[in-house]
């Protein structure tokens, strides 16, 4: 079982209401969390200890990390709100894993819905049931993150079980709610071609996910590693090429996926 994601946050109160929470980062312009130009906050805890994160640093939540006010939050997203909409974009929550700080997430996602922006939830699903009905019916699209199919083998690659994502995957589509689904593709990690198929196999058998992207690896968050002095196992594992990355959205495709 990976550590908790929430040590030494401070005031239980003020996080259980989701006034306040703790932001990894934030971007204004992003181009690949959801459809359109975005705005995009990134909050602090994580359960899943993925092999290829490339954020290890957001993982856990500690007193001195920086708490921020939904209030002022959403006022920094405001001031961008004309631009986003006008560029077919809108508002992604993400981590970390944001549904670690569910209310505080929530909160951000309806206030961007009431500034007349597109919402999204980029999550890997594992705290999906943390999420009634009625505030997944308040997000307009859920990002969700597949890392592998076969339950040890996702316990290979995270630290933990996928019973919870594949049932949060399964709840999403019996609620109709429109989805993307996101995997990562690391040679020598996640490449094994059939748990890809079985994967692909699901997602097919989803009928509100609306596309599906296959993210190829990369050494990006290398250096967050070291810095951090965790152990990396990618230390040596080279990118995901071009053809390996068409290869595995072949397979998708195959499966009746619609891969972007």
């Amino acid at each position: 079982m990976p550590p908790s994601a929430c040590r030494n946050v401070g005031e239980p109160s003020v996080r259980a209401r989701g006034s306040e929470g703790y932001v990894f980062s934030h971007d204004n312009a992003s181009a690949v969390d959801g459809p359109g130009l975005r705005y995009v906050v990134w909050l602090m805890g994580c359960i899943m200890r993925c092999q290829y994160c490339h954020n290890p640093d957001s993982w856990q939540i500690q007193r001195d990390n920086q708490r921020h006010s939904v209030k002022n939050v959403l006022a920094d997203v405001e001031r961008y709100g004309t631009f986003l909409r006008a560029a077919g974009g809108g508002f992604t929550v993400s981590g970390g894993e944001p549904l670690v700080q569910a209310p505080f997430a929530m909160n951000l996602l309806r206030g961007a819905r009431r500034l007349g922006l597109h919402t999204a939830l980029d999550t890997n699903g594992y705290l999906g049931a943390r999420l009634d009905n009625d505030e997944l019916a308040d997000i307009d699209l859920v990002l969700l993150d597949l890392k592998a199919f076969g339950e040890e083998h996702h316990r290979n690659v995270t630290g933990v079980s996928n019973r919870t994502v594949l049932e949060f995957a399964r709840r999403l589509a019996d609620l109709g709610r429109p989805a993307w689904v996101r995997f990562v593709l690391v040679p020598g990690l996640t490449d094994d071609e059939d748990d890809i198929r079985r994967l692909a196999d699901f997602a097919a058998r989803l009928t509100n996910v609306e596309r599906l992207e296959v993210l190829p690896f990369h050494q990006m968050g290398r250096r967050k590693w070291r810095d951090l002095k965790l152990p990396y196992a990618l230390e040596a594992t080279p990118a995901a090429t071009h053809d390996q990355a068409e290869a595995t959205r072949t397979i998708f495709r195959e499966a009746g996926c619609r891969v972007g």
